[in-house]
């Protein structure tokens, strides 16, 4: 799924995950790929024979609806989409002397596998939810003789899995005997540190190496190479990359995907990356090839001076207001920036709506 579909779907979800019923009274339907949608209705309306029975006329009255506007929304297909489809029916309205029975229509990115219906007092939308996450990942390490941290890079979303401390002493520079013997003990105490975290990275990664595409190991010094030979063996021919890099904590993480640049080149965060950083690059400079604000973005814009669009996927529908079909008219790219990197949580503080311009365009505004 691209980053577009992605924040559609999240918008959906969102919405959804945020309306509550009164009583068990919004409909979540699910329709698989391929499934008879006649059946379906037909079950939708010997439940709306079942709700006739439900005592309190509200939730009767508005649990007969949901399922009427569920069933119309279905009748609209001819056939099932290619990967099914969910409706979703129920009171929206978050006024208690208010009905608004509203219904949501997803056709989504990927197969639906299970038949479902469920009246409650929430959504189901766990199923839409996974869909959204990314079914390949790189597994994460930072390590010295001191701590380590490990991670997962899924999508564009860096996550700690978990972290450790060695209670390893730093290195002696007296000489001597019991110096040395102090020395073997320290590097013992080392090598065991690293086989603690090669056997949690078994654990951890191991029932997922088929969706590991890669593992990236970094630290500085030697014992970033170290940890590598104390993995397992499955684990260590996904080794893609072993970098320098300065810190062993979740800032250590980030600095590791982004020396990676190069192996991650086809990777959404990479790509994002590089996007937001030729802005803030003109940004900085002063050149006026650069614009944030919705007003200026959209100004620029219809002047035929935007080369690419950067929106925060963080944006509410509305706030959108036709940017990206203005964007299409004028054959402008626009990309949708996720919030998990640093350079997006920047241009979601700045508004979320930001530009790179063809050329030099000052707003009138200014």
């Amino acid at each position: 799924m691209d980053i577009k579909e992605r924040k559609k779907l999240k918008l959906i979800v969102r919405e959804l995950s945020q309306i509550r019923g009164r009583h068990t009274e919004l409909v979540s339907v699910y329709a698989p790929a391929g499934y008879n949608l006649d059946k379906i209705v037909g079950h939708l309306q010997d439940e709306q024979g079942t709700a006739s029975n439900i005592k309190d006329a509200r939730t009767r009255n508005n649990v007969i609806d949901s399922l009427e506007r569920a069933i119309r929304a279905l009748r609209l297909y001819k056939q099932t989409p290619k990967n099914g489809v969910a409706v979703f029916a129920g009171n929206a309205s978050e006024s208690d002397n208010k009905v608004d029975i509203k219904v949501w229509v997803v056709e989504p990115p990927e197969p639906i596998n299970q038949r479902i219906y469920r009246c409650d007092q929430t959504f189901k939308t766990d199923i839409l939810q996974g869909m959204m996450e990314e079914n390949e990942v790189y597994a994460l390490i930072v390590v010295d003789r001191r701590e380590a941290t490990v991670g997962l890079l899924r999508g564009t979303a860096i996550k700690v899995i978990t972290d450790f401390t060695s209670g390893v002493p730093g290195k002696f520079k007296a000489g001597g005997q019991s110096s040395q013997r102090l020395e073997r003990l320290i590097d013992g105490m080392a090598k065991e540190f690293l086989k603690r975290i090669a056997e949690a990275c078994k654990i951890e990664f191991l029932p997922m190496k088929t969706q590991i595409k890669g593992i990236l190991v970094g630290g500085p010094g030697r014992t970033k190479e170290e940890f590598v030979e104390e993995l397992n063996e499955e684990l260590r021919r996904k080794v893609i990359g072993v970098l320098d890099i300065t810190y062993t904590d979740e800032h250590g993480l980030h600095d590791l995907v982004e020396k990676a640049h190069e192996l991650l080149a086809n990777e959404t965060i990479i790509q994002e990356k590089k996007v937001m950083q030729k802005f803030f690059e003109e940004l900085g400079k002063g050149t006026g090839k650069a614009a944030y604000g919705k007003e200026q973005v959209r100004e620029a814009l219809n002047a035929g001076a935007v080369e690419m669009v950067l929106l925060s996927e963080d944006l509410e529908e509305y706030d959108l207001e036709g940017i990206e079909d203005e964007a299409e008219a004028m054959k402008t790219k626009v990309h949708i920036i996720s919030t998990d990197t640093r350079e997006g949580q920047q241009l979601k503080e700045m508004g979320g709506f930001a530009a790179i311009l063809r050329y030099a365009y000052t707003p009138s505004d200014e």
